[in-house]
């Protein structure tokens, strides 16, 4: 791959508690638990259809079931264990595919007529350059640490 990043596990492993743990795990847990909480609090949308909100909740059920690992791999990069850099594969990949079916999703939305405040060209960029960059480095390093 590339040259190896100074304090890159560090860095993968704040950008995972950050973008895996914190948002994917814990706003969507609010979600999953309260929907209408999660809504108010901005981790989902007011004016959303009902068959996209099926999809949403499908997703945020599923951030939940995956995303503790997030927070033990984080921590365990900051510390610098030998097991999280096998660990990080997983929010990696997950992440990775977030960015890209999320840019996917939106897009096809988009054309469909259904533009949502996460479809819009600010956030839509910020949040698959966000995820994509996560999870490749997350992925790099669990590539040059195992």
């Amino acid at each position: 791959m590339f040259a190896s990043l100074p304090y890159e596990s560090v860095v993968a492993g704040v950008l995972i508690l950050l973008v895996g743990f914190l948002i994917h795990f814990g706003a969507q847990g609010v979600s999953v638990l309260n929907w209408d909480l999660g809504t108010r609090l901005g981790f989902q949308e007011a004016d959303m259809p009902a068959e996209y909100k099926v999809y949403e909740h499908a997703i945020a059920v599923a951030d939940v079931l995956v995303g503790w690992v997030y927070g033990l791999a984080g921590f365990g990069l900051i510390l610098g264990a030998a097991w999280a850099y096998k660990l990080a594969w997983i929010p990696g990949s997950i992440l990775v595919y977030h960015a890209l079916s999320f840019w996917m999703w939106t897009g096809n939305a988009r054309r469909a007529g259904v533009v949502l405040s996460t479809g819009k060209t600010p956030f839509r960029v910020t949040w698959f350059v966000l995820n994509l960059v996560t999870g490749l480095l997350a992925l790099h390093v669990a590539w040059n640490g195992t």
